[in-house]
């Protein structure tokens, strides 16, 4: 699993961590995440090295959204997420991004 949402009662929030797997993550020293929620800032969401060997982070997006997104691999490349919710075409590249759905 490389999402993992737990939505707040309290507010329209939902927590979504993150997860690149040990399997990407073998080849990168860092991994960051670049999509809508951070204007995709390419080095502004680092994801941390957990102990099992893949990297993760948490954000809390608005509910009723769908946010494009994709993981990058040491600043250079770029990488969708396998178990994404959904994949929509890139407006600027000829690729597709991840989506998650909250």
């Amino acid at each position: 699993m490389s999402l993992d949402k737990k939505y707040l009662k309290s507010k329209p929030i939902c927590k979504v961590k993150f997860i690149a797997p040990a399997e990407l993550a073998k080849e990168a020293k860092k991994i960051y995440l670049a999509g809508d929620f951070n204007n995709w800032e390419f080095s502004g969401t680092p994801l941390k090295k957990q102990k099992d060997g893949s990297f993760a982070t948490t954000l809390e997006l608005e509910t009723g959204s769908e946010y494009e997104y994709r993981y990058v691999l040491d600043g250079e490349r770029w990488e969708n997420d396998y178990d994404a919710d959904k994949y929509v075409p890139s407006k600027i590249a000829n690729v597709d991004n991840s989506v998650v759905v909250v």
